[in-house]
């Protein structure tokens, strides 16, 4: 089903487990495809979001005939979120992706992302991803580097104020981070950071693939004039939401990355993005897909979209895909926000179902992906 009101549209799936009559969901929400008689579907049923923007969420009440599904979060008390309830539904963990369009206006870009944040916690989300670069799009590297920051410094110090107010798990995406090297090298680091809900830096995972590529129709893009690739990996870090393991970007195209996280424990693998406008009809999506098939994980890509300013724009599409490849939630066009619940149970169910990793050959073509240490 998808019903649409206002700013805010959902969709349900309320397929039976077997048997004839399944069908697909339609719109923004998989094109009406056939899951077929075989998909192996969660038994509590899948539910996501799209709210844009975030101040307009309470024109759902004034629409007519709107009918909120049961497991819908909007209809829940705060208080709900600790509460035992007949719907296992509601025991699983919500996650927030956020879609934004940075600038190189800073402050307001906060305030985009601090509002966004907000209304996530509100909406009972245990965790909320922003897209790479969520601090800052500059117009060339002499500003990406004057505009950089250390982790230590205010911005950080008013997400983790904000990651605090709110009790909320962030991923802050892509961070322009002037590293301990800063001094002699001249440029930053683009690092993705996980705060935890009293504000304290849990996790921190440097790109390590950087995007030098030239694109016709989408102009050159340089990531190496003012960034430094990181130097390895990070293991899965434990969330409410499950084990993520981080990456950024540029890094889903190469699957051995994710390889190695879900043989280290991710169950949840995230690629906070600023795909351009033409790689992102092309690639964005099959990407994805991929990587959460492949690995068996889910995947959370929150995205910038729109134009930063006249140089640059980006795709947006910002997505959740489950671990059997099914988008279950998607971000409609501009600044906003997804909503999706995490079902480690159907994760697990689906991994036994479908057991890859116990099939693999590294006699035959290595092990791709080696394990992390």
């Amino acid at each position: 089903m998808n019903s649409t009101c206002g700013s805010l549209t959902y969709a349900t799936e309320t397929l039976p487990l077997g048997g004839a009559g399944k069908k697909g969901l339609t719109g923004e929400w998989g094109a009406g495809r056939d899951l077929g008689a075989s998909a192996p579907l969660p038994t509590t049923g899948r539910l996501g979001f799209i709210i844009r923007p975030p101040h307009q969420l309470l024109s759902l009440l004034s629409c007519p005939g709107l009918r909120i599904p049961r497991f819908s979060v909007l209809c829940a008390p705060p208080r709900l979120r600790t509460m035992a309830v007949s719907s296992s539904s509601w025991e699983l963990p919500l996650v927030a992706v956020c879609q934004v369009t940075s600038t190189p206006d800073k402050e307001q870009n906060f305030k985009t992302c601090a509002e966004l944040i907000r209304e996530a916690a509100r909406l009972g989300a245990c965790l909320a991803f922003l897209p790479e670069a969520f601090d800052f799009i500059a117009r060339d590297p002499a500003e990406t580097r004057r505009l950089s920051e250390p982790l230590g410094g205010n911005l950080l110090e008013e997400y983790t104020q904000l990651a605090r107010e709110c009790g909320l798990w962030l991923s802050l995406g892509g961070f322009h981070e002037r590293g301990q090297d800063w001094e002699q090298t001249q440029k930053i680091y683009n690092c993705h950071v996980i705060l935890n809900n009293m504000g304290s830096v849990v996790a921190t995972y440097r790109k390590t693939h950087l995007c030098d590529v030239e694109i016709p129709g989408q102009g050159p893009m340089r990531e190496s004039n003012s960034t430094i690739p990181g130097p390895s990996l990070e293991s899965p870090i434990s969330t409410p939401a499950g084990k993520i393991g981080l990456a950024v970007c540029y890094d889903m195209r190469f699957p051995e990355l994710s390889l190695a996280l879900v043989q280290a424990g991710a169950e949840i693998l995230t690629y906070p993005s600023a795909f351009g406008s033409v790689t992102g009809p092309a690639h964005w999506e099959v990407l994805l897909r991929a990587r959460a098939i492949e690995t068996q994980c889910y995947v959370v890509a929150a995205a910038q979209c729109g134009r930063h300013h006249e140089k640059r724009a980006s795709y947006g599409h910002s997505m959740v895909v489950d671990p059997w490849g099914t988008v279950v939630a998607r971000c409609s066009e501009g600044p906003g926000l997804c909503l999706a619940r995490i079902d480690l149970n159907y994760l697990q169910q689906l991994r036994k179902q479908l057991p890859v990793f116990q099939h693999r050959r590294p006699d035959l073509y290595g092990n791709l992906g080696h394990p992390l240490s």
